[in-house]
Formats: structure tokens, sequence, C-alpha cells
């Protein structure tokens, strides 16, 4: 099963793994939206569209169609 950032949960982090080049805006790569960058969930808009993340400690809203070509490895947290 394919782990997109749209199926992160509230507080979850993970790695940027893969995209497809032509559906990202080239906004979000020049915010550092790129393969092995660190993502976190900060926030999800109360009628669940966008999504508010952080990315390499840039902060920034992407809409959840975009954020399901996104394709990501989940963080494992030790506890």
């Amino acid at each position: 099963m394919r782990t997109t950032i749209n199926s992160l949960k509230k507080g979850e982090k993970a790695i940027i793994k893969d995209f497809d080049i032509d559906v990202i805006p080239l906004k979000l790569l020049e915010m550092g939206c790129l393969p092995g960058n660190m993502v976190q969930l900060l926030q999800i808009a109360p009628f669940g569209d966008p999504l508010y993340l952080d990315i390499n400690g840039s902060h920034l809203a992407i809409r959840v169609e975009t954020a399901a070509e996104i394709e990501v490895e989940l963080v494992q947290v030790k506890l």
C-alpha cells in the first residue's frame, strides 16, 4: 500500500520518498518539498482541505489532491 501525505494523521512525521514532478507545483519544490526531506502534518482545515504542513521548518498549506500525489515513509518515533 502506498502511503501519501494526505493519509498522515495530525502530528505524524514522514520522509518524502517520491512524487510525479509534473503534478507538484514548482512553488512546493522551492519551499523544500523534495525527496529525503521530513514532513509533519500540523493541522487539517475544518472541512478537511487544505492540510497545514511543516516541511524542514517551512510551514505551508497544500490541497489534499496534491498531498495524495506525494509518497512518504512514516518515521517511527521512539518513546
